[in-house]
């Protein structure tokens, strides 16, 4: 295997090494999350910090790393006899997006379990990553079942298998650190808070520094062994002062006077729970022990909370990570102590001068989607403002971006049917994890065991297989899998009509309000999402289906309207925006969600082509909600027409909300209608 990349020939990053630096020199701060665009040395600079952890004596023999000084009184490859240990190198165990339970936890031979009562227990990440690092590359995407067991874990320093009534445990004390690509989606609120720091990197814009990453990248890859050993003692260095740190720490003193501005800071900024200020408590520490100082000093504490509480003051999604410096700035000073060493600033500072963490700005706004030219026919006079302050861009028959409403709660909108797809929360499907539904023969490992119909498929053959006092004889054709039923995530495609006749009326405040509710929902639901936008005489595709709702929520903040409403080309672009979707991720079923008033002014004959171009998704059963932006006095009921022709249902946007439409989920389960086509996707 070829040698690392060295840590220490990193270019620039500094915070991403400083934080990784310091749960180096104390684990107890809860490990990082690395966010950032791809191509950033995050895996690189993570897979480097192991080569630099020192080594951990461990019990000879115990799959479960046990300390010889402190074994696991439950371990189960215990009880171990008082004996020397075994000095071993820190392990990076890598855990991977797709891996199965068993793969995590551990696997139990259930079979052996039931038939002769053995516990044969196979370790698995979990046992492997004890007292080292676990490493999740794109974190934000593991699957739900995987997170909670992470949860579980970091909670409790422990991991339980339970099958069936047979139970190991075993300790699983480890350093968290995930990586991940924000225009990816983001991360599940309680494995975010889970990481003690997080640190936002991306790549530099300086040319010198550019070419250095390269050359140097050039030349691992030409000789990995020698660029290697050209670092070997700027390695050795920096190996050296994490053991020193380590045998400080315990001397650092945090005084009153810190630990007031810790507090003062995490709730100047609104942060949830105490365990930022926990959090941050330990790196101002660690920061001290790695700088070589005793006493933990203002600029400690004003470090630890740019790298502890970006990820935890975050209210939703769309907000951006990110600290308000002058504000910090401002909290610190007002409360100030008068620590040792307060006056007196290490001007070397923690981290050999690293810069500040780097303001997010949220996902990458992508380029103007309006290049069509709009029609003006149904557009106020050139230049005048419209109702709602908005000036119109003068000859272009154009409005001029407006505001999105505030959020609300939605109503769960959902695929019929059951489904197979990606663990979520939104439709009904078939799933590892949920109640149990049935059974079945195991197709390949047995994974959850259905006793009764295993006791059941068993209790005719026990006279034929000669059985013995009170036991049950249970052979591998006697065991049954359970199936379960659980919720899956779709994709949800947003079809928007942005035509003059939307914004006109002053609804595209409102209507972009809902649309950025149903995002939050499906933030939530841990679904994917489209967004498809119609105006003037064609069809754009905002956004191709992703898992980020930020990047979903720039495209629709930015969303020009004006022009005629070529209804049609919005759905046609829908249908292909799905055909190619199904080609990528044939198990994830789709939900479209039509945002417009019913209109088609645009192209010949354009109510009859929008009726044909509903009547394709729904021929190819393709679940659909119509919500209906159409207001005033009088209702041309054009989108229940339209819904009717999808097969959906219409829903307006006062009924979108989860508060005001109990009447309708009652229709919605009853199977009912309200004139404005059936209730297919409710």
């Amino acid at each position: 295997m070829s040698a690392p990349y060295p840590f220490t020939a990193l270019v620039g990053q500094d915070d991403l090494r400083l934080a990784l630096l310091l749960n180096a020199v104390s684990p107890a701060v809860g490990g990082v999350l690395v966010r950032g665009e791809k191509g950033t040395a995050k895996s690189t600079a993570v897979r480097a910090l192991s080569a630099l952890l020192p080594d951990v004596e461990v019990v000879a023999g115990c799959r479960f790393s046990c300390d010889p000084g402190a074994p696991d009184p439950e371990c189960p490859d215990g009880p171990h006899e008082v004996a020397a240990g075994a000095a071993r190198a820190s392990r990076m165990v890598e855990l991977p997006v797709g891996a199965s339970e068993d793969r995590l936890v551990g696997a139990l031979d259930i079979e052996r379990a039931l038939a002769e009562g053995v516990k044969a227990f196979e370790p698995g990440l979990l046992a492997d990553a004890h007292r080292g690092i676990l490493y999740v590359d794109e974190v934000n995407l593991l699957h739900d079942h995987l997170v909670d067991l992470l949860l579980d874990a970091a909670a409790m320093g422990a991991s339980y298998v339970e099958r069936e009534g047979v139970s190991v445990r075993h300790a699983a004390r480890f350093l968290l650190v995930g990586t991940m690509n924000p225009e990816e989606g983001e991360l599940r609120p309680q494995l975010l808070d889970r990481f003690g720091l997080t640190v936002e990197v991306a790549a530099s814009r300086e040319t010198d520094q550019r070419v250095e990453v390269v050359r140097r990248r050039l030349a691992y890859d030409d000789d990995p062994g020698g660029f290697a050993a050209r670092w070997g003692d700027e390695e050795a260095a920096v190996r050296g002062r994490i053991v020193a740190a380590r045998a400080l720490l315990p001397r650092v003193r945090l005084g009153d006077g810190a630990l007031r501005q810790i507090a003062a800071t995490c709730a100047a900024f609104e942060v949830d729970g105490m365990r930022a200020d926990i959090v941050m408590a330990r790196t101002a520490t660690a920061l001290a022990a790695w700088a070589g100082r005793e006493d933990v000093l203002a600029e400690d504490v004003r470090q630890a909370a740019l790298l502890a509480l970006p990820h935890r003051r975050r209210r939703n999604p769309f907000d951006a990570p990110g600290l308000d410096e002058d504000k910090l700035d401002e909290t610190l000073e007002q409360n100030s102590g008068s620590d040792p060493g307060d006056d007196d600033p290490d001007p070397d500072g923690p981290g050999g001068g690293g810069g500040q963490p780097p303001q997010g700005d949220g996902p990458d706004r992508g380029p103007d989607d309006s290049s069509s030219a709009p029609d003006s026919g149904d557009l106020p006079a050139q230049g005048r403002p419209s109702e709602d302050g908005q000036a119109r861009s003068a000859g272009s028959g154009e409005q001029q971006p407006v505001r999105a409403g505030e959020p609300f709660r939605t109503k769960v909108l959902s695929v019929p049917g059951l489904g197979e797809g990606a663990a979520g929360r939104r439709s009904r499907a078939r799933t590892e994890h949920g109640r149990t539904t049935g059974a079945r023969r195991p197709r390949g490992a047995l994974t959850k065991l259905h006793l009764a119909a295993t006791v059941q498929a068993a209790a005719p053959h026990q006279r034929a297989r000669g059985r013995s006092g009170r036991g049950l004889v249970v052979r591998r054709d006697d065991l049954r899998q359970a199936t379960r039923e659980g919720r899956e995530g779709n994709l949800v495609l947003f079809v928007v009509d942005a035509s003059g006749s939307m914004a006109a009326r002053q609804r595209m405040s409102a209507v972009k309000g809902a649309v950025l509710s149903l995002l939050l929902d499906a933030y939530q639901r841990r679904d994917k999402v489209g967004l498809v936008t119609f105006r003037g005489s064609s069809a754009d595709v905002a956004l191709p289906p992703t898992s980020s709702v930020d990047a979903a929520a720039v495209r629709l903040e930015s969303l020009p309207t004006g022009g005629r409403t070529p209804l049609a080309a919005g759905l046609l672009k829908a249908h292909e925006v799905l055909r190619v979707e199904r080609l990528r991720d044939p198990a994830r079923r789709p939900l479209v969600v039509t945002v417009t008033d019913g209109r088609a002014t645009g192209g010949p004959e354009p109510v009859a082509l929008a009726g044909r171009a509903a009547g394709l998704l729904a021929a190819e059963g393709v679940a659909s909600v119509v919500v209906d932006c159409e207001s005033g006095p009088v209702r041309l009921g054009l989108a229940g027409q339209l819904a009717g022709r999808l097969g959906g249902t219409a829903v307006t946007l006062d009924e979108l909300r989860a508060d005001s439409i109990a009447g309708l989920v009652r229709d919605v389960q009853q199977g009912g209608g309200n004139g404005n086509g059936s209730r297919r996707a409710a």
